[in-house]
């Protein structure tokens, strides 16, 4: 297959890559994706929004004196990084200084986007950077986001068992839906599409799990049916460790790469810095890949099958090897830890215990458990095979202590030593047969840091045999009873599924279905799987009894 040139072209307000697949348009020096040519349709984003609403990147912030709020990053200059054959990388800058003091926040953002030769999408970073001497703040939420055409995307595919037709953006105004408990969840009672009415709608029911967060996004079923994603290769720039749950897409139509959010979690994931706290890190890169199908007898949804696969070659290919900036580390500047963890319960077996399926993750130095609120540095994360050995791969430079947590066992795991990852060359100190296997085998190290710990052996927390358990510990409540919704507030993509917890208004049905009392769990005859309520809620009294 042959491949157009890359071109760059300047229109003095805008910018536009194009490597002959797709045409991305951003506005200069502002740094925002004003339009997506791809697969004959002029434009994928809403062009019905302003052009600061269709591709952007944003962020929540507050500080001292100041309320902060909502700002979409605007870059106030632009630079050509990289222009060839096979790259163009684009940088929209925006410096911080001190008379922007309460009125922006204090942080140097470098907004980076990236077409290459013959790829089918672009890919965008951002590097953030807080100097010490610059002022207190904090970081409520930053991401990137786009606005895809509503009379165009209509299915929406997060994972294999989650995605579906969607309403319309109109369905949600006053006209048509009515506003529920908070703002982001609507009762359709007059949409546009009569199959949508008595549904709600609710972005916070399409979120995953960050381990979960790879592919995402939205189809276009007319032909030539196309296909919008944003694949997220690596989750070592996002917070709160894998379990952490984020957006993702959600009715617009929308499609979210989050990297920092207060959801779900409050303030122990909220990134506080202080005056004469230095930071910087690099969020991304996040592929926004673009994907057609022209067959009429093909099945549109195809297009999800396709996007998996290539979230997998982006995954592979990670880290990158062609970003510009020296503040993402590259392979050879990485490190790789690997090792074994094993569990000692004498109550359950006299032998070790291998810690099938673990969760084993690299974190900055903290207490056991801390990983779970650490939002400022980054985290490498992986999971055990069935006899508990683990490779972790691609770590950047820095300090850091190996946690873990395996279904099955109550608390927390920390590996006492700090684990020192350094970039450069370095040497296995071993010696083989042969001088050929000796250059070989130090050839091969030299791609960066090795580390190999010993087993690793976690004594979970207990004070004797077990008496009686509840569910089962796998930080999941899904063994747990999940109530039917009110049939008031149904979403059809939740009857009868896995995720059924998901279903808007569950907290109100504890107070219907234990009216007098809370419930109560007898030992030995109680079921948990059809007697323990899945979530602890608070319970709805009268205003007579308030």
């Amino acid at each position: 297959m042959s491949y157009v040139k890359l071109q760059l072209h300047d229109k003095g307000n805008h910018v536009v890559m194009d490597n002959g697949i797709a045409r991305v348009t951003l506005s200069k020096p502002d740094g925002i994706v004003t339009g997506i040519e791809y697969n004959g349709i002029d434009n994928l984003l809403e062009v019905l929004n302003e052009e600061v609403n269709r591709g952007y990147w944003d962020l929540v912030w507050g500080g001292s004196g100041t309320a902060g709020g909502f700002d979409v990053i605007k870059g106030s200059n632009f630079e050509v990084i990289v222009k060839n054959e096979e790259q163009i990388e684009l940088s929209f800058t925006r410096k911080w200084d001190p008379s922007q003091e309460g009125k922006a926040v204090p942080l140097n953002i470098d907004k980076r986007f990236v077409m290459l030769s013959g790829s089918s999408g672009f890919y965008t970073y951002a590097i953030y950077e807080h100097l010490k001497e610059w002022p207190a703040f904090s970081l409520a939420e930053t991401r990137i986001a786009f606005k895809l055409r509503k009379e165009k995307f209509h299915y929406m595919a997060v994972t294999d068992d989650r995605q579906r037709f969607m309403p319309l953006p109109d369905d949600r105004l006053p006209d048509r839906g009515q506003a529920l408990a908070y703002p982001e969840a609507v009762l359709l009672v007059n949409p546009l599409e009569s199959q949508f009415k008595g549904e709600v709608d609710d972005k916070y029911q399409y979120s995953c799990e960050n381990k979960d967060i790879t592919v995402h996004g939205w189809i276009c079923t007319e032909q030539p049916s196309v296909g919008f994603w944003l694949i997220t290769p690596s989750h070592e720039y996002r917070t709160g460790g894998p379990q952490k749950q984020n957006l993702t897409s959600h009715v617009g139509p929308t499609a979210l790469a989050v990297f920092i959010s207060a959801h779900y979690t409050g303030e122990d994931l909220v990134p506080k810095f202080s005056e004469g706290e230095a930071w910087k890190k690099v969020f991304g890169p996040v592929f926004v890949y673009l994907n057609s199908s022209t067959d009429d007898d093909n099945d549109p949804l195809w297009l999800w099958q396709d996007a998996k696969s290539q979230m997998n070659v982006e995954a592979e290919s990670w880290p990158y090897s062609f970003p510009a900036s020296d503040d993402y580390v590259k392979t050879e500047q990485r490190g790789n830890v690997v090792g074994r963890l094993l569990v000692q319960d004498r109550y359950v077996d006299k032998d070790f215990i291998a810690a099938n399926r673990g969760y084993v993750g690299l974190a900055v130095p903290g207490a056991a458990g801390s990983w779970q609120r650490e939002c400022k540095e980054y985290q490498f994360w992986t999971r055990t095979d069935e006899e508990g050995f683990f490779y972790i791969s691609g770590i950047r430079p820095g300090q850091y202590n190996l946690y873990a947590w395996i279904p099955g066992f109550i608390g927390d795991y920390k590996y006492d030593d700090v684990i020192t990852i350094t970039s450069g060359p370095h040497f296995l100190s071993c010696f083989l047969l042969t001088p050929q296997n000796i250059f070989l085998l130090q050839f091969i190290i030299c791609a960066g840091c090795y580390i190999y710990v010993e087993d690793l052996v976690y004594q979970p927390p207990r004070n004797g045999a077990t008496l009686w358990e509840i569910g089962f510990p796998d930080r999941s409540a899904a063994e747990f009873y999940v109530p039917d919704p009110n049939p008031k507030y149904i979403n059809n993509l939740y009857q009868n599924h896995p995720d059924r917890f998901r279903q808007y208004g569950l907290w109100e049905r504890y107070a219907e279905l234990y009216p007098d009392k809370d419930l109560v769990y007898v030992v030995g005859s109680s079921d948990y799987r059809k007697d323990w309520f899945y979530a602890q809620v608070t319970r709805c009294f009268s205003s007579s009894l308030a």
